[in-house]
């Protein structure tokens, strides 16, 4: 073993008798030497500073690298390496502002500096304030208040200090900052096992049993491979209904879509030959879009289509409008998606159950959000819930 290779090696935070470490650290050897990098690599990396120069390698045609017979992000597998053991994807680095190669920079070429990338932070989600009395069932009267002058006070917490009279009991309107001092319940956002379930559908028929995603980052594609924890095959699943339109399209699926889960945030990236077709409502709700509208992700782009933090604002004003309300954003945390064939106003196909092939992904963690939610406030006479 080279000393400069032996040298690197010694500095990984991995596994340092990990054969595909070695591998990969002497391909990186190799190129640096071809330009005269090897001595910034040296530098950055014993003296874990920031401070030094960019360390580039030629960027891929997809913008992967291939280290024996594993593909990565060329700066995501050296940022792994010597930082980050346990990091997932490039959706959790984020380069630093001097970084001129910076991977999302899209160059010719792509710094692969592990002290160029900072990791990010997962925001922490607020406890939802559920008031046990609803704005909804305290102004369920048939008599308006009467008008009574405001509190001279600005600063107080109560906002209105009008009376509601009926046949039998008074009804004082007092505001939300009042319930959450007095009678409102904390309830807390809690990471489940497997952040999300995908359910397989062919038209209108579902096939097989929903499949629970554990890892962060998994793969859902057309093959056979039932042994990987971290795929999802569809090629395995079968109908003996199955239409012809469907098994040509089941055939074109091919590597599908990867999808990522990191800091609160989903991201779903295009790795087959034909896009794919993505209907999220809490996507759409951020670029301004219609809430049914339906985005084309092209091969090899991504998007990011559910955002917790946008979520967690929403359920916090919505707690305020009653029961239903909140109810109503079940509808946010299921994702659908189709493989190779779109659908809606641009398409014949108008409804998703007209695709050959699609999944739809429920998103556990804001669902079991929303149930704990809804079990706190008053329900309307026919309970319901994310599993209605």
């Amino acid at each position: 073993m080279p000393s400069v290779v032996k040298e690197l090696l010694g500095w990984i935070k991995a596994d340092k008798e990990d054969k595909w470490s070695e591998k990969a650290i002497k391909s990186l050897v190799k190129k640096l030497k071809r330009n005269g990098g090897l001595n910034e690599l040296l530098n950055a990396i014993s003296t874990q500073s920031s401070a030094t120069k960019c360390i580039r390698i030629r960027r891929s045609l997809d913008g992967r690298l291939q280290v024996c017979q594993k593909k990565g992000l060329p700066h995501v597998i050296y940022c792994r390496l010597w930082r980050w053991p346990d990091l997932q994807s490039c959706y959790e680095l984020r380069a630093i502002e001097t970084c001129e190669y910076a991977f999302t920079l899209k160059k010719d070429e792509v710094c692969v500096n592990p002290y160029h990338y900072q990791r990010v932070e997962t925001p922490a989600l607020r406890p939802v304030l559920v008031p046990k009395v609803t704005p909804a069932a305290m102004q369920d009267n048939t008599n308006p208040p009467p008008s009574y002058p405001a509190s001279q006070d600005s600063s107080s917490s109560y906002m209105d200090h009008s009376f509601i009279g009926n046949i039998q009991r008074l009804y004082r309107i007092i505001p939300f900052t009042f319930w959450l001092m007095n009678d409102a319940q904390l309830v807390t956002y809690t990471e489940p096992e497997n952040w999300c379930s995908i359910a397989y559908y062919e038209l209108n028929t579902r096939i097989g049993e929903y499949w629970n995603a554990f890892q962060p980052t998994l793969i859902i594609d057309g093959f056979t491979d039932p042994s990987n924890s971290e795929r999802f095959c569809l090629g395995l699943l079968s109908n003996v209904n199955r239409d012809p339109t469907v098994e040509m399209t089941r055939r074109e699926i091919g590597k599908g879509v990867r999808l990522c889960y990191v800091h609160g945030e989903v991201f779903a990236e295009c790795c087959s030959k034909h896009a794919v077709f993505v209907q999220s409502p809490n996507s759409n709700r951020r670029y301004g879009w219609h809430p049914a509208a339906v985005c084309k992700i092209p091969p090899g782009s991504s998007l990011r289509i559910f955002n917790s933090q946008e979520f967690a604002n929403l359920l916090s004003q919505s707690v305020t409008q009653g029961y239903e309300a909140v109810y109503h954003l079940s509808h946010m945390c299921i994702i659908r998606m189709s493989f190779v064939k779109g659908w809606g106003a641009q398409y014949k196909r108008q409804t998703v159950t007209s695709t050959p092939c699609w999944i739809e992904i429920r998103l556990n963690g804001p669902l079991h959000w929303l149930d704990k939610v809804l079990s706190q406030m008053d329900s309307p006479d026919r309970p319901i819930s994310s599993q209605s």
